[in-house]
């Protein structure tokens, strides 16, 4: 598992040690939250973006972020197109009708550049 600590600004060459303690309740498994995202892709932007496995996030909110893949079935995954957030303790999907359509977007654009690089 991983944590990302998101919007820390760092000077140059600054020495850095980090100290973590968080204490939180975490209902929503990695797993689920893959799911979840997977079947939100699924339901409302096609079958051929998927959930990747998250990365837990610790900020105002604690979530898992799941980076979304494009894959074809001619070749198979081609690359990260965005990502959701999902609420590590309640499993909701954090997220925009503009964020889906940004990464449906990018997927279309992925896909036409793979399509271009086979012929």
């Amino acid at each position: 598992m991983n944590v990302e600590m998101a919007e820390i600004a760092l000077p140059a060459e600054a020495q850095l040690k980090i100290e973590f303690s968080l204490t939180a309740q975490v209902k929503i498994t990695h797993v689920t939250a893959q799911r979840q995202v997977s079947k939100l892709l699924l339901d409302q932007a096609g079958n051929l973006l998927y959930g990747e496995r998250p990365s837990l996030v610790v900020g105002q909110r604690l979530v898992w972020r799941v980076p979304v893949w494009l894959a074809l079935p001619t070749t198979g995954p081609l690359g990260q197109v965005g990502a959701l957030d999902v609420d590590a303790q309640t499993g909701e999907i954090l997220f925009a009708q503009q964020t889906l359509d940004e990464i449906v977007e990018r997927g279309n654009a992925l896909a036409q550049r793979a399509a271009y690089q086979t012929t």
